[in-house]
């Protein structure tokens, strides 16, 4: 009996051993060789290291923005309590629009009151910089250093033609922290937000790339790397909660041309409230089913009044809404339709003090065309 056990003790393991050096070879690791050689291991390191399009993008641009993006610090020399001066330092971005002769786009409230500013590339090499322009109206300033040698410069793009839920990308440096990329969508256009003196800033784009103080002055970059805006402001008070602002690039080409004419840039000024009205509110009102923007009140004294735009005789209850009626309804400027609210705003992004702008009005049953030659936002505004 105990020689029947240990046969069939002898053939287990027998079997056993044969089954460990042929059958089961195949589905373990062999001793030799890496996890890395066996196609499982092959294919999840594949797909790690795998970076889609859009994050290849991301890399791109922001290998070639950083190192045009720089740190701006401005020494403001303010009274203590026993009146003596105590230096504040203030910071935010830049970017160099000129690699040649230095100069480099921000927001205007980044240098203000400041007596010394101090320009840091992502290399840390440090540069003195004087203002050349200031645009406080669209909170744009224009630095220029002497560089030491040929600086990266970006692309100033274009800010028409911009779809909301199209892709941006943020560089600046908030907190101190610098060359960090954010990115995001544009969220809106045309917004109209008042900066912390409490001065309208038109003609905004909105973004959730996120921004945060620090972050100022720095360029808000479509997919190929272009300039579209200057990061401009955060909504609210705090850091970043997803609604972010930029002034538009047209607006900084405006200054530059200016500043290249040896003329200060002077912010253009209509004169005028309006509201949008179209469709069964146009028709309502008796007015061409298009619509347009009827007037709702002329300031006194401004390019507006001069041309003879006319306000409303009257005022009706519309709805929940009191209107103005009676006045003129703008239907297009300069042959383009006035679809949006911001129309006007729109439009004076592209025009500076002096400009002449020609409006299609409606006006008691007939359309005509007036012509305005703008005037100079007032002292308040600038």
């Amino acid at each position: 009996m105990k020689r029947f056990r240990y046969l069939i003790m002898a053939g287990l393991f027998a079997g056993a051993f044969v089954y460990l050096t042929s059958v089961a070879k195949s589905r373990f690791l062999p001793v030799s060789g890496s996890l890395s050689d066996t196609p499982l291991f092959q294919e999840a390191k594949v797909s790690g290291a795998g970076l889609n399009t859009d994050e290849l993008n991301n890399i791109d641009i922001y290998k070639q923005a950083r190192t045009s993006t720089v740190n701006i610090s401005s020494t403001v020399y303010r009274r203590g309590w026993f009146s003596e001066l105590i230096p504040s330092r203030e910071t935010g971005s830049g970017f160099v629009i000129d690699g040649e002769k230095g100069l480099i786009l921000t927001n205007n409230h980044v240098l203000a009151g400041s007596q010394k500013i101090v320009v840091t590339f992502s290399d840390q090499s440090k540069y003195d910089a004087e203002v050349l322009a200031k645009d406080p109206a669209n909170d744009l300033g224009l630095l220029r250093i002497t560089p030491r040698k040929k600086l990266p410069f970006l692309r100033l793009g274009e800010s028409e033609g911009l779809q909301v839920g199209q892709k941006v990308l943020a560089i600046g440096n908030p907190f101190g922290l610098d060359g960090t990329l954010t990115t995001g969508i544009i969220s809106s256009l045309n917004r109209t937000i008042r900066d912390e003196n409490n001065r309208e800033l038109e003609g905004m784009v909105q973004t959730d790339a996120a921004i945060n103080p620090g972050n100022s002055g720095g360029p808000l970059l479509d997919s190929q790397g272009s300039v579209i805006g200057i990061n401009t402001a955060i909504y609210g008070p705090g850091g970043n909660i997803g609604i972010g602002f930029a002034m538009p690039v047209a607006k900084a080409k405006l200054m530059l041309t200016e500043y290249r004419a040896g003329k200060s840039f002077k912010r253009p000024f209509f004169g005028v409230q309006t509201i949008l009205v179209s469709g069964e509110w146009a028709e309502a009102l008796r007015l061409p089913p298009d619509g347009g923007l009827l007037v709702q009140s002329v300031q006194r004294g401004t390019a507006a009044e001069r041309a003879g735009i006319k306000g409303p005789r009257e005022f009706v209850v519309i709805g929940n809404y009191e209107v103005g009626v009676g006045g003129d309804l703008i239907m297009a400027i300069d042959g383009k339709p006035c679809e949006a609210r911001d129309a006007i705003a729109s439009a004076l992004t592209k025009k500076r003090a002096g400009d002449v702008m020609e409006l299609t009005v409606f006006r008691g049953g007939r359309t005509a065309k007036i012509t305005v030659t703008l005037g100079e936002a007032p002292d308040d505004s600038q």
